[in-house]
């Protein structure tokens, strides 16, 4: 009776194995005419994402290991209060299960509308998991800006706004994820956080807003700017400040001249030259240390001349009263180093335009008597002038 029972046992447990070892349909993965299981590659999902001027978003998904016909299960995750304890947990999201048939091209394609993954604002995500018999796939979608706004700038280089210095601008666009932003942007500016705001105008994206010290009030350095863009029934908003500076100049630079070898310097580029050079702008020459225009260099109306000032003007570093105190004085075409403070202001006319004429304040910090002398200087108050600079 006992042997009778030991076999049934064995064979219990013969029959569970057999089962076992049976192909299921859950483990339906891919494989040869032999027989042998297929390594592909792994699930990958991708998606343009969504931003607050969308209404959607797409997830494509890439199955290798799934077969065209198969069903994934596809459902959203995003943080919510679990329970009584208070913490966020990321938890299907109610009413977001969907199922989808993956392709002959072994894709699977699902999209959400922006009510139904729940994105108000930027920051928010949703979590997109893709589950079959064969395969899963997952991407985080994030709420993203479809407004982007830098500046101020000229020229495409980003500049500091200063009084004085000209017309810079705004650099603001729109790059909703889901086609092309054909509206307007509305901009508003108020110079103050109590000021009413005012209508700057309506652009099309992408748009440059002009911005110069003249929109600012005497006594006002915050200038507040309000960026509308909306497409379809969504909106987004973008506010920034922009401070003023009062003028000071864009660079500050040295340079030794040298009489031995009939030094010069070039102060728009910052580059040490020959006395007789084409751009020498500031040269010593002969047997004196007295700097001067350059030969060459002052024909054809060029020159440059000075006026004494003081090492608080210099250390001041304010150009309109740089150049305030110059159109007071009485200039000279030459300066001793030796002489008074050894500040001088110089005004350099390097063509008949308008930004040609050129603005600097210079201070002597070194002086080898009859051989050479070091200098430090402040040039170039306008963007215009800066852009030339760099």
């Amino acid at each position: 009776m006992k042997t009778i029972k030991f076999i049934a046992i064995i064979l219990l447990f013969t029959g569970l194995f057999i089962t076992g070892c049976t192909k299921q349909p859950y483990y339906d993965v891919p494989t040869d005419p032999s027989g042998n299981v297929v390594i592909t590659d792994i699930a990958t999902a991708q998606t343009d994402g969504i931003s607050l001027l969308d209404d959607h978003f797409t997830v494509v998904a890439t199955l290798p290991n799934a077969k065209s016909g198969d069903v994934m299960k596809v459902e959203l995750l995003k943080l919510q209060p679990m329970g009584t304890s208070g913490s966020n947990q990321l938890l299907p999201l109610a009413g977001t299960q969907k199922d989808v048939t993956v392709g002959a091209d072994l894709k699977a394609t699902i999209t959400y509308t922006r009510a139904e993954a729940k994105l108000e604002n930027v920051g928010d995500y949703v979590t997109v998991t893709f589950a079959g018999k064969t395969e899963s796939a997952i991407k985080r979608i994030d709420m993203v800006s479809a407004a982007a706004l830098s500046g101020p700038k000229y020229n495409g280089n980003e500049v500091a706004l200063t009084r004085g210095a000209g017309t810079a601008y705004l650099d603001f666009d729109v790059h909703p994820k889901n086609g092309t932003y054909e509206g307007e942007v509305t901009v508003k500016r108020k110079n103050g956080a109590n000021d009413a705001w005012v209508t700057v105008g309506n652009y099309a994206a992408p748009a440059k807003i002009p911005i110069s010290g003249t929109d600012f009030s005497t006594g006002k350095d915050t200038m507040f700017y309000s960026f509308v863009a909306a497409q379809d029934s969504y909106t987004e908003e973008i506010n920034t400040q922009i401070v003023i500076s009062e003028p000071a100049f864009f660079a500050k630079r040295t340079g030794s001249l040298v009489l031995a070898a009939k030094g010069g310097v070039n102060p728009i580029s910052g580059t040490a030259v020959t006395a007789d050079d084409a751009n020498a702008m500031l040269a010593v020459s002969g047997s004196s240390l007295a700097i001067k225009g350059g030969a060459q260099w002052e024909t054809g109306g060029k020159s440059v001349t000075f006026v004494p000032s003081t090492p608080e003007l210099y250390s001041k570093d304010n150009a309109k009263e740089t150049m305030d105190a110059f159109n007071a004085g009485a200039p000279v075409s030459s300066a001793d180093p030796a002489a008074g403070t050894g500040v001088y202001i110089f005004k350099l006319v390097n063509g008949p335009a308008a930004a040609d004429t050129w603005y600097g304040i210079m201070k002597v910090v070194k002086v080898v008597p009859g051989a050479s002398l070091d200098i430090e200087y402040r040039i170039g108050y306008t963007y215009e002038q800066l852009s030339q600079m760099e």
